[in-house]
């Protein structure tokens, strides 16, 4: 089996090839942006002619929420002229498209967890774009699955963990946001899933397409996930919560996006580690 993957130099693209050798069974084609630019069709034609894949993982996107309140073009490309690029060579070709959207998409003002089916109402310039890359998708294929996730961190990349490590080398005391609650996502966990359902090739997936959720078990708020962080990296500093009307940013955050992960689990058998469990395994 031949899995293409966009944004090989994201934290999920760098993931996936970190295990990718616990998967013989698969040959990976693993794709930058240099070497596959997913906002040029022909450049999407010929990559995909050249590698003749079963499946391609999206990776790539444009993940800079507050910048994308004033680059939304660029986030639109990306995010949504991007994903049509890719919709559209996986229907010529014969491909199925796992495709990665966010938890974004949704206005955050549910207090239980988000299933699929729930309506989406994105607040921000980047939720919107994933949401309308996630439509186009969704006009041009039926064999696709895009996975909703959340709270995204690993040991690449840039991301909330790895800031807040930085960050307690650098002061004295951080203030972090305390009432927006979500899930954090180790985007290890999130290739194997993936990875998982590339490998259901042999099964009968025609009902079995569609829109999943992902992210480890449990909640918390983002300094919630800062202590934890520092806990398990003993290091000892003044944290401090604070409300989001203390922290203002470009972009708005929903307030609660946990999601229920009942369908991944229950389609694949898929089992999730918490996501307390999931960041002790990390290795800086």
């Amino acid at each position: 089996m031949v899995v293409l993957v966009t944004g090989a130099n994201g934290q999920l693209g760098q993931s996936i090839q970190s295990i990718a050798g616990s998967y013989p069974d698969i040959q990976f084609v693993f794709c930058s942006s240099s070497d596959l630019d997913i906002t040029n069709k022909e450049n999407c034609v010929f990559v995909f002619d050249r590698s003749n894949p079963d499946y391609c993982i999206n990776a790539g996107a444009y993940t800079a929420v507050d910048k994308a309140e004033s680059e939304s073009e660029k986030a639109h490309l990306i995010n949504v002229i991007g994903a049509k690029n890719l919709a559209e060579a996986c229907k010529d070709f014969g491909v199925t498209l796992i495709h990665i959207s966010t938890d974004f998409v949704f206005d955050g003002n549910k207090s239980l967890p988000y299933t699929e089916e729930d309506a989406t109402n994105p607040q921000s310039i980047y939720g919107q774009t994933k949401l309308d890359g996630e439509i186009a998708i969704q006009k041009i294929i039926n064999n696709y699955f895009i996975i909703r996730t959340s709270w995204v961190y690993s040991q690449f990349g840039n991301n909330f963990m790895k800031t807040i490590l930085r960050l307690a080398k650098e002061r004295t005391s951080l203030n972090i946001v305390s009432d927006q609650i979500g899930t954090p996502t180790n985007a290890i966990d999130l290739a194997e899933a993936i990875l998982k359902i590339t490998l259901s090739k042999g099964e009968d997936l025609g009902d079995a397409f569609g829109i999943y959720n992902f992210s480890n078990e449990g909640e918390c708020s983002w300094y919630d996930f800062a202590q934890k962080t520092l806990e398990i990296n003993n290091i000892n500093i003044d944290l401090q919560p604070i409300q989001t009307k203390g922290y203002p940013t470009p972009a708005q955050r929903p307030k609660y996006s946990v999601l229920n992960k009942s369908k991944i689990k229950n389609r694949f058998g898929i089992e999730i580690k918490s996501w307390e469990e999931s960041l002790e395994k990390i290795v800086i």
